[in-house]
C-alpha cells in the first residue's frame, strides 16, 4: 500500500496516510479536526544512494559527495 499526502480543507492540516492504492481521500477524515474528505496533494521525494561505506547520500545536484571533489559518483563509489 502506498503512503499518500493529504491536506484538510477545513483546518489546513497536512498529513501522510498509508492507504489502499488509488485512495482519493473520500474514505478518510482529517486526524486533527476529523473533517471528512481531505484533498490528496502531490508529494515530492528525495532519492538517495547508499555507498560502499553504507552511508546514505542524496542523489542529484552538482558537486559530488562531501568527501570527494569529483562531480561523478562513480569516482568515489556512491
Amino acid at each position: 500500500m502506498p503512503i499518500y499526502e493529504f491536506r484538510c480543507d477545513s483546518c489546513g492540516n497536512k498529513f501522510d496516510k498509508l492507504c489502499p492504492m488509488g485512495e482519493t481521500g473520500e474514505n478518510i477524515n482529517c486526524p486533527r479536526c476529523e473533517a471528512p474528505k481531505p484533498q490528496r496533494v502531490m508529494s515530492g521525494f528525495a532519492p538517495k544512494s547508499v555507498g560502499k561505506n553504507g552511508l546514505s547520500t542524496p542523489m542529484g545536484g552538482g558537486g559530488g559527495c562531501s568527501g570527494c571533489s569529483s562531480s561523478s559518483c562513480s569516482t568515489c563509489g556512491h
